[in-house]
């Protein structure tokens, strides 16, 4: 385990691969599923403009998200929260984020996908959540634990 409670956190967004993206709407509050690739802080993710979700964010990028495992025990709970804002990518920085998702998930890149991966991959648009805070939660340092990371402080550790 990384000494630096920074690199433990970035280290558990790097190794999940589902967000919990809850968003706020015309028709009230919205939570989707997202398969996700980070850079450092900043969260890639993609999905159809049609979506709830992506209906929401049109109108209101502000944002909360979670990424946990499922936990039988309250003692192992552990995982990451965030607030701040999406957008979504232009085309140029939506190449830059699929071929980051590409190396996380490998079977996304079109040489290898399925027909039908392949068609709904050409629906899709991408969106980058920057957090502005990330908690890291993890209840086997006692109940409740938690460290609040300004991103701004991670990205200036990072150097990006």
């Amino acid at each position: 385990m990384p000494a630096d409670p920074r690199e433990e956190l970035l280290l558990y967004l790097q190794d999940h691969h589902v967000m919990t993206l809850a968003t706020q709407g015309p028709d009230g509050p919205w939570a989707a599923a997202v398969f996700y690739v980070n850079e450092g802080p900043d969260v890639y993710f993609l999905s159809a403009p049609s979506t709830r979700h992506a209906r929401n964010l049109a109108t209101d990028g502000r944002v909360a998200a979670t990424v946990q495992e499922d936990y039988s025990d309250w003692r192992q709970i552990k995982g990451i929260q965030l607030e701040g804002e999406v957008t979504r990518l232009n085309i140029v920085d939506g190449v830059r984020a699929a071929g980051l998702f590409m190396r996380k998930f490998p079977f996304t890149a079109e040489c290898c996908a399925e027909e039908v991966i392949s068609m709904a991959m050409s629906k899709i648009a991408w969106y980058r959540l920057r957090a502005s805070v990330l908690h890291f939660v993890d209840n086997s340092r006692g109940f409740g634990w938690r460290e609040r990371f300004e991103s701004a402080v991670l990205r200036k550790a990072l150097s990006i």
